[in-house]
């Protein structure tokens, strides 16, 4: 089978989403389209260089609706002949595009792809699209469904895992982020945002808080805890799939939990020819891919699955893995994850990671394995694997490999 390599990741800052934040004048398409003319760039791509541009995001309605991917090509550098396919698993939409994106390169549907994702969530603001699953009662009630942050609760409560476990570990974030802006850990990767003048409008994360300690999480309240336990009492549903629990320790907030924030990141996948053609070397290639499917209630848990589906795929073990990239959707995600391998936490998320720095839905993915690959070079290490938890219950990985 035809190998698939990465030969270049990029992505822009994180700004915050909201309407103070840096990134908010900028649309999802300008956003994007500014990821791939970075890759168009800095690789001389010509012509009609890529198959395709896979592009994920999740709140697929209006600036971000229509396929944003698409759009977002004609408002690139790219050839027009290059078209689009937005796509949407999610949390894990830019990681199932670069896999989706290797995949087709492996089964030979053309010799490169650009692929990643875009979230512009304090312009198209998380659940706007109205999701069956969530508004359609006859679906919902039928699953047990309740919000992201019961689930990331339930996963607290069902794993044994404590406020102050969480709190660690957001606090631990806040610094590995700190000091990887510090050491200019992501440069190569960091394209800035500018206006139609050129001039700068971001070239750092701005959600950050690196004076985050224990002391200053201590005072939060938990902030699914009414959502729960109140209106529209969503424990008590928890807890007639769970009866075996007698109740749900509500033990995330705002500080253990990901940024709401602004991004978009873009990687660059192709074959060996590809490489040749425009005289670029590949950096990683794609080893494996693999996505779940789990219980919907407790939601979250999927990167366990997903990661012991690629290792089996693959013939690995957990020790086989040098870096891993664990998406801190909430602190209990990775607690579970790190549990349930016994891994060393100082192996994964190396540089931090969404509880510190934000986690923009449809870029997310694509973003950390680039940030992997950085990570993976800076240390000259060899495999990493990064791993994501998916709404609705679902998990994705990707493992790869320097060359």
């Amino acid at each position: 089978m035809t190998e698939a390599y990465i030969y270049d990741a990029v992505r822009t800052p994180r700004g915050k989403g909201r309407k103070d934040g840096s990134l908010h004048e900028v649309t999802s398409v300008r956003l994007s389209a500014g990821v791939m003319n970075a890759l168009k760039e800095r690789n001389n791509l010509e012509g009609h260089a890529v198959e395709d541009v896979i592009w994920g995001n999740v709140t697929q309605v209006k600036e971000q609706g229509g396929c944003l991917a698409r759009t977002a090509v004609l408002a690139s550098d790219l050839d027009e002949r290059i078209p689009g396919l937005a796509i949407n698993r999610f949390c894990a939409s830019g990681m199932e595009a670069v896999n989706i994106a290797a995949n087709q390169i492996k089964g030979g549907a053309g010799n490169a792809y650009i692929a990643g994702g875009v979230e512009m969530m304090g312009r198209v603001p998380m659940g706007s699209d109205g999701a069956a699953i969530a508004v359609d009662p006859s679906v919902a009630m039928e699953v047990y469904f309740v919000p992201q942050g019961i689930s990331a609760d339930i996963i607290a409560t069902e794993y044994g895992f404590s406020r102050e476990q969480a709190d660690a570990l957001a606090v631990e974030s806040q610094r590995r982020a700190a000091k990887a802006w510090e050491e200019n850990r992501f440069e190569k990767s960091i394209i800035a945002v500018k206006d139609v003048n050129g001039l700068t409008i971001l070239d750092r994360d701005e959600y950050l808080r690196p004076g985050t300690d224990m002391d200053s999480l201590s005072g939060l309240k938990p902030a699914f805890k009414e959502q729960g336990e109140v209106m529209p009492g969503f424990d008590k549903l928890a807890l007639m799939k769970y009866p075996h629990l007698d109740a749900i320790n509500h033990i995330h907030h705002a500080g253990n939990s990901s940024g709401i924030v602004d991004g978009a990141a873009g990687v660059l996948i192709g074959n060996k020819e590809f490489g040749e053609a425009y005289g670029i070397k590949p950096r990683a290639r794609i080893k494996a891919t693999a996505k779940i499917g789990l219980d919907p209630t407790i939601m979250l848990t999927g990167p366990v699955p997903a990661t012991q589906k690629i290792l089996a795929d693959s013939g690995m073990a957990i020790s086989d893995i040098d870096l891993f990239e664990v998406n801190e959707a909430f602190a209990s995600v990775v607690l579970r994850f790190q549990q349930a391998f016994d891994v060393d936490p100082s192996i994964v998320n190396v540089n931090g990671g969404s509880i510190a720095m934000g986690h923009p839905l449809g870029a997310t993915g694509a973003i950390i394995i680039g940030t992997l690959l950085d990570e993976l070079e800076r240390q000259d290490k060899e495999t990493g694997l990064a791993t994501l938890c998916i709404a609705s219950g679902m998990g994705a990985a990707t493992i790869i490999e320097r060359v």
